[in-house]
């Protein structure tokens, strides 16, 4: 079964491929050849999932899955949220980090959620999948590896960042993995 994936990420592309294995082919947006910029005007994490995984249906009709990140936390109400990526109304991570920090300065709860939704659509469905890991905000950055909130996000259980941690380490389990674990399972059992 041939899957468009809607992202020009080549590590999660073959990350995914790898844990579908040669039952599905996996085609990026690159792979298609489309340029451009998908809408994301939703106003949670799944409106935009799905959102983006509808654009490109309509415009190649074949099977396709599209995923949204976001970082909620308990005290901001679920901010940064649905607008993670820009928090600080840019795209720069540090940015970002430096707004997050600066909130949370004078709050107590510092606990906070990572949540991944992998939206699913064929001509005949639409299906959601979700990931998600609790832990809490650091008090400043540390670390030097992944991107994002990584150098803030604590999980449960760890007294290191993300940030800290292995390639591997992380991998192993975080929230992304657990909504593609979701994903997969449904792919090899219904397709």
């Amino acid at each position: 079964m041939r899957i468009i994936f809607a992202t020009n990420n080549a590590n999660k592309l073959a990350e995914i491929q790898h844990e579908l294995g040669d039952d599905f082919e996996l085609v990026s947006l690159s792979d298609l050849g489309f340029k451009g910029d998908i809408p994301e005007t939703g106003r949670t994490l799944e409106a935009n999932a799905l959102q983006k995984a509808n654009y490109i249906f309509d415009r190649y009709r074949a099977p396709v899955f599209a995923d949204d990140t976001g970082l909620e936390v308990s005290a901001l109400d679920g901010e940064p949220g649905v607008d993670t990526a820009h928090y600080s109304g840019s795209r720069d991570a540090d940015a970002n980090i430096k707004k997050l920090l600066g909130e949370l300065r004078i709050k107590d709860n510092r606990s906070a959620v990572f949540k991944t939704i992998i939206a699913f659509v064929t001509e005949n469905e639409k299906k959601l999948f979700a990931g998600e890991i609790r832990g809490h905000i650091a008090e400043s950055k540390s670390g030097e590896q992944g991107f994002g909130y990584d150098p803030v996000f604590m999980p449960e259980g760890e007294s290191r960042t993300f940030a800290e941690m292995s390639v591997e380490e992380k991998g192993k389990e975080n929230h992304r993995v657990r909504a593609f674990r979701k994903f997969i399972e449904f792919l090899k059992g219904s397709y």
